[in-house]
């Protein structure tokens, strides 16, 4: 299946950032809902997979999304001012060319349903491969409600294709 006119579906890993998810303390909601919401977008979707707060684990999850390669690993969760919020802080580390206009875009978005999204310090970004000939793997991170997922993937759906063909080269 593709999600593009013509193009390779790609491959989306769909990660949940939550202690008390993790623990089982919680029902994971964000999670199986974003992967739902790819899943029906055509997309080759994987997830969610549940790891805890802090920096190490959601870095070992994305190094895990970028060598295995996904084309696209959103994250829903740790990206607020909790004090083991730092799912930006994990995701940073891996971007090379970070696209600070769809996070704005998103966060812009998610602002018309409630003036709590402006608490949201999730990034947008691409992790390049590590030559030019490898492509590289789109990293988002998502707000970790239910709501928040659903009104960031409405904004996020139709950029998707065209920011996923320029970083495979499939549009030159």
């Amino acid at each position: 299946m593709s999600n593009t006119a013509g193009m390779p579906a790609t491959r989306v890993l769909v990660i949940t950032v939550s202690d008390r998810a993790a623990s089982g303390a919680r029902e994971d909601r964000s999670g199986p809902r974003l992967a739902e919401l790819f899943a029906e977008a055509g997309y080759d979707t994987t997830g969610p997979l549940l790891v805890t707060d802090g920096v190490e684990p959601v870095a070992e999850a994305l190094r895990t999304g970028i060598a295995d390669g996904f084309g696209l690993v959103v994250t829903t969760g740790g990206t607020g001012v909790s004090p083991r919020d730092f799912t930006p802080e994990a995701t940073r580390s891996f971007v090379t060319r970070e696209l600070t206009g769809v996070a704005d875009h998103l966060r812009r978005e998610g602002a018309r349903h409630t003036p709590l999204a402006a608490l949201t310090r999730g990034i947008v970004g691409v992790a390049d491969g590590a030559t030019p000939e490898d492509t590289g793997t789109l990293l988002v991170n998502l707000p970790g409600s239910l709501k928040g997922v659903e009104q960031s993937m409405e904004a996020l759906a139709p950029l998707l294709p065209h920011i996923l063909s320029q970083i495979h080269g499939w549009d030159h």
